[in-house]
């Protein structure tokens, strides 16, 4: 399973990263905080799971995930320049994704080499 988390700043691009590559995600079980996941299932009728939006525990409830070893990979479009209310739970999903040796991008070009690997191993 693959996340997809965009915070509102970066909601365009990744709905340009998903619009790219969206033969491979139709081929992939996809979770996503509730905005994200929202715009993805409307504009490209992707089938995604939504959980809460980050703020409301999102981040975390997609965190226990990749502690159980369902979410193989975190796309997660960061503003930089904003600050967020939910920054620590932002610092546990990252923390947990070292823990766990999950692959986390938070910016399009490393979500590009992430998705390429995953397209040249044909891992699932």
């Amino acid at each position: 399973m693959i996340a997809l988390i965009a915070h509102d700043r970066k909601k365009d691009d990744m709905l340009a990263f998903v619009r790219r590559h969206v033969d491979f995600f139709r081929t992939r079980r996809l979770v996503a905080t509730g905005n994200t996941g929202g715009m993805l299932h409307d504009k490209l009728e992707l089938e995604i799971e939504r959980v809460e939006h980050g703020p409301y525990g999102g981040d975390l409830i997609i965190g226990a995930r990749v502690a159980t070893g369902e979410v193989k990979a975190i796309l997660f479009f960061r503003d930089p320049l904003t600050a967020q209310p939910h920054e620590p739970d932002v610092s546990a999903l990252m923390r947990v994704c070292d823990v766990h040796n999950t692959p986390l991008a938070t910016n399009v070009g490393t979500a590009e080499a992430i998705v390429a690997s995953w397209k040249a191993t044909a891992h699932h």
